[in-house]
């Protein structure tokens, strides 16, 4: 994407749900945490425009109606280059995170048993993948955690040595 530079147009999720049942709350609340949204305010989102953006918004809006609620999708361009800016620092944030989390678990099982090399490894390379998927507005945590990755795969493609008997 971009830099969440001015000029940039954004994709907006408008939407309204009933408290009870709680359920369908939760499960809106979790797809929009997975596809990296910027909260607005309390029922408005934003992502970056794309088609693919829109169309998950779209979807997001269907379950929303399906589930008793109100929602509309929405295109716009803040009037500020700041506030694109603070959109773009906010979802920038949100992937930074997560990329530190990869990295400290990728280091951390460096240190522990061999045999989990792999098995991390697969869970691990799986969650970069989750994180790009939404990652915007790439933060320098990224390369960081690839790095760290890449390092525990060094590892687990080392042979397993074997400790001598006594």
């Amino acid at each position: 994407m971009s830099n969440g530079g001015a000029g940039e147009t954004w994709v907006l999720l408008a939407y309204r749900m009933p408290r009870e049942p709680s359920t369908p709350r939760s499960a809106v609340w979790r797809r929009l945490k997975r596809l990296g949204v910027a909260q607005l305010v309390d029922g408005l989102v934003a992502l970056p425009a794309d088609a693919r953006t829109q169309e998950q918004l779209e979807w997001v809006a269907e379950a929303v109606i399906e589930a008793g609620g109100e929602a509309g999708v929405w295109t716009g361009q803040p009037l500020e280059a700041a506030t694109q800016q603070r959109l773009a620092a906010q979802i920038r944030a949100a992937a930074a995170a997560d990329y530190a989390v990869v990295t400290t678990e990728a280091r951390q099982v460096g240190h522990a048993d061999p045999a989990d090399h792999r098995r991390v490894l697969a869970r691990l390379r799986r969650e970069l993948y989750r994180i790009g998927q939404r990652d915007y507005f790439p933060p320098p945590e990224r390369e960081t955690a690839r790095a760290a990755v890449a390092d525990l795969a060094a590892l687990a493609a080392a042979p397993l040595t074997t400790q001598p008997s006594p």
